[in-house]
């Protein structure tokens, strides 16, 4: 029965192709182009071609919409600790330790001062690979801290929240950060210093219900989540389907809410004339 069998070998498409080192490329989740990672960097982390806005760390936002070498850190060392001794799936402090290896970070925010084409500001900004960017006592103390360093100085207060809400391994703890950052902020508009309020996706939970949403200006990025509770968590609370585009920055735009839309390239263009508007 030699007619069925192969002379050569098949040649295996294995061997034709020529090896991809990986983390080169991702995937866009809206339209799924596929992108290689420094042409996405290049493009500040959007999709050029459906302008999905990924999400990004506190690191790439700095350098997007602060002056090259201007940002000075405050209250970099500051850490959480686990006063409560939670666990769930792991311990608390464990999480913590784990995710600063993985994520180079201390907690889920940065803050600092910095220059918007040569205008001061003090700056924050929100990390959601920290844990999700949950705000723990760390995030509300050192939000905390950026605000009266504004007061102080009296200077512009701008602060980019990407957040799933509070930290639930914290509780109370984490709970009082919503009413502490309230209170900081109403001194600070007491006194007439202006803040900027730039949400990113997500911002939900905690962070919606403080200081994400007591800005003078709210400004958000295309296709932001922003709300309370998530859409899943509504839709089974009322059983009922949901609009399309729910609790999208576009949907919130135009119940009210946020300001502005803003595309990630021209953010740093727009806060440099609300800062010229109101100074």
């Amino acid at each position: 029965m030699a007619w069925f069998r192969r002379s050569k070998e098949n040649i295996s498409s294995d061997s034709q192709k020529k090896d991809t080192p990986e983390g080169l490329w991702t995937k866009c989740e809206s339209c799924g182009e596929i992108v290689h990672k420094k042409v996405l960097a290049q493009n500040l982390w959007v999709c050029a071609k459906c302008n999905f806005h990924f999400r990004i760390g506190s690191k790439e936002y700095f350098s997007i919409v602060l002056d090259e070498g201007s940002f000075k850190e405050m209250d970099r060392k500051m850490t959480s600790k686990d006063p409560l001794n939670f666990v769930d799936t792991k311990r608390y402090k464990d999480r913590i330790k784990d995710t600063m290896k993985k994520s180079g970070l201390n907690d889920a925010v940065r803050c600092g001062t910095g220059k918007i084409k040569k205008r001061e500001v003090v700056i924050a900004c929100m990390d959601f690979a920290f844990v999700g960017g949950s705000m723990g006592s760390v995030v509300g103390e050192k939000i905390s801290r950026a605000i009266d360093k504004a007061w102080k100085t009296n200077t512009p207060l701008i602060i980019i929240s990407s957040s799933g809400g509070a930290r639930m391994m914290e509780a109370a703890y984490s709970l009082m950060q919503m009413a502490k950052t309230s209170a900081k902020l109403a001194r600070l508009a007491g006194a007439g210093i202006p803040y900027i309020s730039v949400m990113t996706d997500p911002t939900s939970g905690g962070v919606t219900a403080s200081f994400a949403m007591l800005g003078d200006f709210h400004i958000a990025e295309p296709g932001a989540l922003i709300g309370f509770a998530g859409p899943r968590v509504i839709k089974q609370t009322i059983g009922k389907d949901l609009p399309a585009g729910f609790q999208r920055a576009e949907f919130v735009q135009e119940r009210g809410f946020i300001d502005l839309i803003v595309h990630r390239k021209d953010m740093k263009e727009t806060l440099s004339k609300l800062l010229e508007m109101i100074s």
